[in-house]
């Protein structure tokens, strides 16, 4: 899947995240021989290249060896061009595989020890949590970038361009199944036209944030739907089906865009829709779509020099990869946060299991986290 998004890289600059509701700072844009702004870890010094060139990070030279990383599809674009560049870095003497089993199937195999880190579009669960203490797995829960979750039609959809939250409810709320089967069965001025309705599949973080943030509770939908962990068989789908709709991450929809078309999200309580962008997860306006993403480094792996460092190198570059797959890069504070969380091995969770939606970054890195 890596060449879906090869296309991308190089063409996009790392985006500027002004101040904005979530108390941000500005991004730092790569400048010669400046600084990283996080700080040094115990790689040593990193510096930042001039034309938008990747932070340099210490201690690469000589490593061996193997990383396995499992999980959600959403957060699999950023790190597999994460890794393509460590690997680049290390002179492919690190084997880095990146597989994309959805959050929840990333998760059973990061709790029984099978991975070394987790990618994850959702915090972890307490069944989750309770699976990792079994098995004696402890881990770093690292916020790494913004995501538009973004619900998308066929192209050629005429007949609607902004949809309500209580439109996405109508279609996917469990009392929809066998029920809501046309259009104009959610709204009486949409045409007669079959709803085929695509989205992530039960393992997936996307879908426990959707139905969380639509439905208003975690893994509650209709069932008679098509799923697929593979967010690009959902692209195919909707594609191909006029009275299609469905969601994934923003990065799946950009390169397809000329295929398909985003719907903007009316916000409760008001009557604009808001298109999902970078501009509109950084001010707060896409709710309540816009969400964080994760990484969960194992512990104990993290006591081999190579996770280490790919864990450093993951933080200090994920700014301009994530921008480059066309996520939100998170403010420049809170990646000093999460460079400091790794550097004291601050294990556990800020949300003890419990699924949030619509918290600022900043208001999840300043809490403690506990096992």
């Amino acid at each position: 899947m890596r060449s879906y998004f090869q296309a991308l890289r190089g063409l996009a600059a790392l985006i500027l995240v002004f101040s904005c509701s979530y108390g941000c700072t500005p991004a730092p844009t790569p400048a010669a021989n400046s600084s990283s702004g996080t700080g040094s870890g115990s790689g040593g010094e990193s510096t930042a290249a001039k034309d938008g060139e990747l932070v340099k990070v210490a201690g690469l030279e000589g490593l061996t060896g193997k990383i396995e990383i499992d999980g959600s599809s959403t957060v699999y674009p950023v790190t597999e061009a994460v890794a393509e560049e460590f690997q680049k870095a290390t002179k492919q003497n690190v084997k880095v595989t990146v597989g994309i089993s959805g959050t929840g199937g990333g998760f059973k195999k990061f709790t029984r020890g099978e991975t070394d880190i987790s990618d994850a579009s959702r915090p972890i669960t307490k069944d989750e949590l309770t699976a990792a203490a079994a098995n004696k797995i402890e881990y770093l829960e690292l916020p790494i970038c913004f995501d538009a979750l973004t619900v998308v039609v066929n192209a050629k959809n005429t007949w609607v361009d902004s949809i309500t939250i209580d439109d996405l409810k109508k279609m996917w709320e469990p009392a929809a199944e066998g029920k809501v089967k046309k259009w104009n069965d959610v709204r009486a001025e949409w045409p007669a036209e079959d709803l085929a309705l695509y989205g992530p599949g039960t393992d997936s973080g996307t879908f426990d944030y959707f139905t969380q943030a639509i439905v208003g509770k975690e893994k509650s939908s209709r069932p008679d739907y098509t799923p697929s962990e593979d967010d690009n068989t959902l692209v195919q789908g909707v594609e191909g089906n006029k009275g299609a709709l469905g969601y994934f991450g923003y990065a799946y929809y950009e390169p397809n865009k000329a295929r398909l078309k985003a719907l903007k999200i009316i916000p409760p309580g008001k009557d604009k829709g808001v298109e999902p962008s970078a501009e509109t997860v950084i001010s707060g306006a896409y709710t309540p779509l816009s969400r964080p993403l994760f990484i969960y480094p194992n512990r104990k792996s993290l006591n081999r020099p190579e996770v280490q460092k790919f864990v450093e190198f993951y933080i200090k570059n994920v700014p301009a990869l994530a921008a480059e797959v066309k996520y939100v890069p998170l403010p420049a504070d809170a990646y000093v946060k999460v460079l400091s969380r790794l550097q004291k091995m601050e294990v556990g969770t800020a949300f003890g299991g419990t699924p949030e939606v619509g918290l600022a970054i900043n208001a999840i890195l300043d809490r403690p986290v506990a096992k």
